[in-house]
């Protein structure tokens, strides 16, 4: 599939997915997600049963998938459904949009590509961008401690999410196809989901509402196998931080969505705030340095 191809991908269905984290309600947020995933590796590994893919490696390899699987398709996603409670989805994907920069900045660490000043003023633009978002939550007559809870939470998932990237990175370097490594590192997920769900004493329920069971499946097959199959083969083909400009794209789409079902209305400030840290990811992804594509591919 062409890059242009991959990146619509990705931008619509995480740009929807967003939204569709509403309905799953009912259920315990790291209960949710363990059925979320195991769905989506029941899916895949259909699809590799199906086209005669294997699933043996080496035990590093295991061991970066295993990072993979709880990083991304794990505590990420515990993080943000969590952040959910305290914050509209919108402003979710707008946090999640900094992975653009800490992609980057691991890239350098990890991998040792070159960073470059424009990381540092994107950065910059980033952090004022967040301040300003969150303006009135922080200095207003009363501190919103909800919304800065969803913040941190967010910001962490976010963290969290850049390290799996940085594991699939790792991967693609070791010859580990996306497909394989996505199947066996969901699964992970899904486990590790289900282990954290039983030791925070949650109940073993399911939400038997028509609108739970079709978000569910919309973010198990469209937002997991296919929106993540898109974008890792992103990062593989032209470097995770390339990749990562779907981010300034896909927040659009779900703060488009917020104002329309979750009835928000940003204050001048952060509309302002929401600019500039679109136009910091847009600066920093502006010259990628060819290093971090061919890295990937």
């Amino acid at each position: 599939m062409p890059t242009w191809g991959l990146y619509t991908i990705t931008v619509v269905v995480w740009g929807l997915s967003w939204h569709a984290m509403l309905y799953q309600v009912g259920v315990a947020p790291e209960l949710s997600i363990a059925y979320r995933f195991v769905m989506a590796a029941a899916i895949m590994i259909a699809f590799c049963i199906a086209t005669r893919r294997k699933l043996v490696f080496r035990g590093r390899d295991y061991g970066l998938m295993t990072l993979l699987g709880l990083f991304l398709f794990c505590t990420n996603y515990i993080l943000f459904y969590y952040a959910a409670a305290y914050m509209t989805t919108g402003l979710l994907a707008v946090v999640f949009s900094m992975i653009t920069v800490l992609n980057m900045v691991n890239g350098a660490i990890l991998f040792g590509q070159k960073i470059e000043g424009r990381v540092a003023i994107a950065a910059a633009f980033g952090l004022v961008g967040l301040a300003l978002t969150f303006w009135s939550d922080i200095v207003g007559h009363e501190i919103n401690h909800r919304i800065l809870t969803g913040l941190g939470l967010s910001l962490l998932g976010t963290l969290s999410a850049s390290f799996g990237n940085m594991a699939s990175i790792g991967l693609g370097k070791r010859g580990v196809g996306v497909v394989e490594s996505n199947t066996i590192s969901m699964t992970i997920g899904a486990a590790a989901s289900f282990a954290f769900a039983m030791l925070h004493g949650a109940p073993l329920a399911y939400n038997p509402a028509p609108s739970y069971t079709i978000s569910l499946l919309f973010l198990a097959l469209f937002a997991t196998v296919i929106g993540f199959g898109a974008f890792l083969t992103l990062a593989r083909r032209i470097g995770a931080a390339r990749a990562a400009y779907s981010s300034v794209l896909f927040p659009i789409l779900a703060l488009a969505l917020s104002a329309w079902f979750e009835d928000y209305r940003p204050q001048p400030e952060a509309i302002l705030g929401v600019a500039l840290i679109l136009i910091g990811n847009v600066f920093a992804l502006r010259r990628a340095p060819r290093a971090t594509a061919a890295a990937a591919e």
